[in-house]
C-alpha cells in the first residue's frame, strides 16, 4: 500500500559511479539483496548517520572508515541489520570489508558497509562474501534501479530520483536512491540513502550541502516516531563533470544546493508515501512561531500523535486531537487565543476555539483526500517549519506484528 507513488523515474548515470547487485540469499532468495557501489578515484564523500545510541555495527565501521580514508566502495546488504551484536557484529562487518578488498585490492578502510533488516540476528558473513563476485561482475553505470530494489525491506516499491543541472559548459547529474517505510523519524538520517553527483566540489562543501538539505528533507519526515539503529545517508561527488568547480562563492553553489534539495525532497517524500500501511500523506505546516525550533517542536508533536494519525486513517475530522497535540507541545508562555488551524483551506480553529464558520461537512470533504495539508498558526512570530507524515492504519500494526514471522 502506498499513497500516490508514481512509476520509477528515469535515472541518469553518474560518471564515475558503477553499481552491481547480487542475490546472496540473506533472508530470501527471490531477489537481489547485496549491492556494491564503486567510486571513481578522487571522489569526495559526505555522510550523516543515525544518532541512535545502539548504532549498528556497519554504522560504527562506516563512520570510522569515513573519517580515516578516501572510500572507494560502498557495500550494502538487506535482510539483516547486524545491530545489537556487540563486538561480534563489528568483527563481521569488518570481515565483509576485508573480503571485498581481498578481491579488488586496496585497504579495508576504503569500504563503507551498510545493512538493513532484522535487529539482533548474526550477520551471515559467508553468505555475503560468496555473493561478492556476482555483484562485481554486474557492475554498471546503469545499476541504480537494481540497487534500489536490492536495498528494500518492508518497502512496497523502489525509490529513486535523478536530475540534470545546467552549470554552463556541461551538465551536472544528481542521482539517488533510498529505502525506508518503517522506523522512520527525524534524527539523522531516517533510512538508507545513497546519492551521487559528478560535480566538482570538495569534501567540506559537500558535507555542508548535505547537512543543510537533510534538515529540510530526510529530517523533516516521520512515519512512526522510531529512529532506526542503521540510518545513514551518503552523498558522493565523483568530480568527473566538465563543469567548473563549485565553491561557496560561485553562482553554481546555489544551483547545486537547489538540485540536491530537489532530489532529497523527492526521495524523502517517497518514504512517507510508502510508509508501512499508509493511506494518507499529511503535510504539517507550523507558522508564526517564535522561531524555527519552536515550530519544529509543534510539528513533531502533532505529526507523531497516534490519535491524530488514526483520525486521518479513519478520515475523521476530529480536530480536537490536533488542538490537544499543539497544547501539549510544551511551548512556554503560550497564548492559545492566537492559535488558528486549517484542514486544507477549511479553518477549523480560530483564535483558540472552534471556528464559527466550520462545518463537519467541510471537514469530512478534506479528510476524504489522500493528501492533506494541516496549517497551524501560533501567532507568536515569524518561525516556520514543514513536516511530512502519514496515517496509522491496521496494516501498520499487522506488518510490524508479523515482521519476523
Amino acid at each position: 500500500m502506498s499513497v500516490g507513488l508514481c512509476s520509477f523515474p528515469e535515472m541518469y548515470p553518474v560518471n564515475g559511479i558503477q553499481i552491481g547487485t547480487a542475490c546472496a540469499g540473506i533472508k530470501q532468495t527471490d531477489r537481489d539483496d547485496l549491492t556494491l557501489i564503486k567510486l571513481a578515484p578522487g571522489s569526495a564523500l559526505a555522510a550523516v548517520f543515525t544518532q541512535n545510541a545502539f548504532a549498528a555495527a556497519p554504522v560504527v565501521v562506516a563512520r570510522d572508515n569515513f573519517i580515516k580514508s578516501n572510500p572507494q566502495w560502498l557495500l550494502v546488504n538487506s535482510g539483516n541489520a547486524n545491530a545489537g551484536n556487540g563486538k561480534k557484529g563489528i568483527e563481521d562487518a569488518l570481515s565483509c570489508c576485508r573480503s571485498l578488498v581481498d578481491i579488488v585490492g586496496g585497504n579495508f578502510e576504503q569500504v563503507l558497509p551498510f545493512s538493513t533488516g532484522v535487529i539482533g540476528e548474526k550477520l551471515p558473513v559467508t553468505t555475503i562474501v560468496n555473493a561478492l563476485p556476482q555483484a562485481l561482475r554486474s557492475l554498471s553505470e546503469s545499476g541504480w534501479k537494481n540497487a534500489s530494489e536490492a536495498i528494500l525491506t518492508t518497502d512496497t516499491r523502489p525509490k529513486g530520483a535523478s536530475i540534470r543541472l545546467d552549470l554552463g559548459e556541461s551538465p551536472v547529474i544528481v542521482t539517488g536512491i533510498c529505502k525506508g517505510a518503517g522506523m522512520i523519524h527525524p534524527n539523522m538520517a531516517t533510512m538508507l540513502s545513497f546519492i551521487a553527483t559528478d560535480a566538482r566540489i570538495d569534501r567540506s562543501i559537500l558535507q555542508e550541502c548535505l547537512q543543510l538539505v537533510v534538515e529540510k528533507t530526510f529530517n523533516a519526515i516521520s512515519v512512526d516516531g522510531d529512529t532506526s539503529t542503521n540510518d545513514a545517508c551518503v552523498l558522493i561527488a565523483t568530480r568527473c563533470s566538465g563543469a567548473p568547480e563549485i565553491t561557496r562563492n560561485s553562482p553554481a553553489y546555489e544551483i547545486f544546493l537547489d538540485g540536491l534539495f530537489n532530489v532529497c525532497n523527492q526521495l524523502s517524500q517517497a518514504i512517507v508515501r510508502d510508509g508501512e500501511g499508509a493511506t494518507k500523506l499529511m503535510k504539517f505546516v507550523v507558522a508564526e512561531a517564535t522561531n524555527t525550533d519552536e515550530a519544529r517542536i509543534v510539528a513533531n508533536t502533532v505529526a507523531q500523535s497516534s490519535l491524530v494519525k488514526t483520525a486521518f486513517f479513519a478520515a475523521d475530522p476530529n480536530w480536537g486531537r490536533i488542538l490537544a497535540a499543539v497544547g501539549r507541545a510544551g511551548i512556554e508562555n503560550f497564548d492559545i487565543s492566537r492559535v488558528c488551524i486549517w484542514l486544507g483551506n477549511v479553518c477549523i480553529v480560530e483564535n483558540g476555539e472552534r471556528s464559527e464558520e466550520y462545518t463537519e461537512h467541510e471537514g469530512n470533504a478534506v479528510m476524504a483526500k489522500e493528501e492533506i495539508t494541516i496549517r497551524i498558526s501560533l501567532g507568536r512570530g515569524k518561525g516556520e517549519y514543514r513536516m511530512l507524515s502519514c496515517d496509522l492504519s491496521y496494516d501498520y500494526v499487522r506488518i510490524n506484528a508479523e515482521y519476523r514471522t
